[in-house]
């Protein structure tokens, strides 16, 4: 995967960007919001999520990781820097995952799912909106992408390349989480809510994490199936 956005997603086109206030909050498919037109200000753009900022994190959680990690993750890292400037854009929630949909009584006027915490919507690529809705092995994922992207393209063409963009994403996001723990472990709430954070047992787990991720970022793209 060459470190040029353009060749690592040629041909990509970027979409009108919108207001975030545009977003429906009763869309049933993530990042194929109900949205329109504005003449306000658009949302802001992806890489002012926290989690994007690669080289920030790295230096807020670097000291903790052994040598051989750090140095895998800065190398695989390394291929995807520029990507975020040719990707296709779209409003996107910013944090879709299930404790984010509420589901309502669907024989109810207005029921099914609703999006809430609006907090961290950002115009970005559509694939920020999918990637924390699958786990598990690479078919089980593979089985939940083909099901996502059907409902999803019943309102929006997807760009199958910008699948090569989840491990990258989901690396970026585990690093923010223990940077944003230890920015905050000076409040006393959060050695309450976090016993587990900063002991050694808990940095072992995320080192052991993180050289999954770097291995998982090497493997091809899943396919939806």
């Amino acid at each position: 995967m060459s470190s040029s956005s353009a060749d690592m997603l040629p041909g990509l086109t970027k979409s009108p960007k919108y207001s975030c206030a545009a977003i429906s909050s009763t869309t049933s498919t993530p990042s194929a919001a109900k949205v329109r037109k504005s003449a306000w200000s658009p949302a802001p753009p992806a890489e002012s999520f926290a989690w994007w900022r690669f080289d920030e994190l790295l230096s807020q959680v670097g000291g903790d990781l052994d040598p051989a990690a750090r140095s895998a993750i800065e190398a695989t890292v390394d291929r995807h820097r520029g990507w975020t400037e040719g990707v296709g854009r779209v409003v996107c929630h910013g944090d879709v995952h299930p404790g984010n949909i509420l589901w309502t009584p669907t024989d109810r006027p207005g029921g099914g799912p609703h999006f809430v915490d609006l907090d961290d919507a950002r115009t970005g690529p559509a694939v920020q909106d999918l990637w924390m809705l699958i786990s598990g092995d690479r078919e089980t994922m593979g089985r939940q992408l083909g099901k996502m992207l059907s409902g999803y393209e019943d309102f929006a063409e997807f760009d199958d390349r910008e699948l090569q963009l989840v491990e990258a994403l989901r690396t970026l996001r585990l690093l923010h989480y223990s940077a944003w723990l230890a920015r905050r472990w000076e409040d006393p709430a959060f050695p309450i809510a976090f016993p587990f954070f900063n002991t050694q047992r808990y940095w072992q787990d995320r080192v052991l994490e993180l050289r999954e991720q770097v291995a998982a970022m090497q493997e091809p793209p899943i396919v939806p199936a």
